[in-house]
């Protein structure tokens, strides 16, 4: 590296953390003003709120803008090099603007992996503590019971529930069919699938079971009460709020695995959290670009022009990214498009900016 490029990288490093203390901070004075009747009503202990509640929100809230950070912090410095004539001076010494790009990459590519490496292993862990801190002394119900749930929970095994409970850990109307290949063997139906704390078991309550020995021919059972032990548990029911960003990638991964192989069919929110780990940190490149490109051109608007352009561009990012992951989880879109759309079209914009910018 030239010293050339060790002065971009420290100018671009210097403010893409200067940039995240300053929001943090913002972000944190209006956090606690929102909350703050949340804590005194439930009573929370200072030590709680400062160590598992603020402590865990500080790097999951900057990591989740790291992108944009990336964006304001390159628009900010380059469009005061070049409102200084520095740009000019670098470029009419002979150094083209592609090699003006290596030391922002560099910093782009430092910046995404601190941001991968936060996103899948660290942050999640700290998210457990931060949302437990925010369902007891925040938010009043922690799960949600689902409703039609159809899953597989061993090969051959297949579960229906109408509606579960969370609060009574409860399935109504539950059913269980067992199949030899495709070959219907046994069908067991019940008013209700109640879970047992005591023995981690399912009772199921006013079963009839049917196994069929022939095509026209079956064994008919029921009973009022009938202990089973079941491959499935409560939370395979209940709906975690954000239980997706507890988990780390290899966690992730499986848990995605295993849902699908039940067959269980809302696995949208964990397929989007999967891909925005990845899209996330490699926006990082497009925006670092599209900020050069954009901010390195002299203009009579100056620094407050460019800013506010990038400001817009980011807000446009945001807005795009929601959308997008909107209709994936409502709609028909597949998740790593919903999540990787807003790069491939902003990746567009940075080419076109690219070509204009002075060479």
């Amino acid at each position: 590296m030239k010293k050339l490029d060790l002065y971009i990288l420290k100018k671009f490093l210097g403010t893409f953390f200067f940039a995240i203390l300053l929001i943090i901070s913002i972000s944190v004075v209006f956090d606690m003003a929102e909350k703050i009747d949340d804590f005194l009503e439930s009573a929370a202990p200072l030590r709680a709120i400062v160590f598992d509640y603020y402590f865990n929100f500080v790097p999951y809230f900057a990591n989740l803008f790291t992108p944009l950070f990336v964006f304001i912090a390159v628009i900010f410095f380059t469009s005061k090099m070049a409102y200084q004539t520095e740009i000019i001076a670098i470029l009419s010494s002979g150094v083209s603007f592609k090699r003006l790009m290596v030391p922002y990459f560099y910093g782009a590519l430092i910046i995404g992996l601190f941001s991968f490496v936060l996103g899948a292993y660290v942050i999640p862990p700290a998210n457990k503590i931060r949302l437990d801190f925010e369902n007891t002394y925040v938010k009043n119900r922690k799960e949600i019971g689902l409703k039609n749930i159809h899953m597989q929970i061993e090969p051959g095994v297949f579960v229906y529930v109408r509606r579960y409970s969370s609060l009574r850990d409860v399935g109504d109307d539950f059913s269980m069919e067992v199949f030899d290949g495709k070959v219907l063997k046994t069908k067991i139906s019940a008013k209700s699938a109640v879970y047992d704390t005591a023995t981690m078991g399912w009772s199921l309550r006013n079963w009839i079971r049917r196994e069929y020995i022939s095509a026209d021919q079956q064994i008919l059972s029921s009973g009022s009460s009938l202990d089973t032990l079941l491959n499935m548990k409560p939370s395979d029911f209940k709906e975690e709020r954000k239980f997706y960003e507890t988990m780390t990638n290899t966690e992730l991964t499986s848990y995605i695995n295993d849902q699908q192989m039940r067959g269980v069919g809302n696995v949208e929110e964990f397929l989007i959290e999967k891909h925005k780990r990845i899209a996330s940190p490699f926006s990082a490149f497009i925006l670092a670009l599209i900020g050069v490109s954009l901010a390195s051109r002299k203009v009579r608007g100056g620094m407050g022009l460019h800013i506010g352009v990038g400001i817009a561009l980011s807000f446009a990012y945001i807005l795009f990214m929601t959308i997008s992951t909107t209709f994936a989880i409502n709609g028909d879109m597949p998740p790593w498009l919903a999540v990787w759309i807003p790069n491939f079209v902003f990746f567009v914009v940075a080419a076109f900016l690219y070509q204009r910018a002075p060479k």
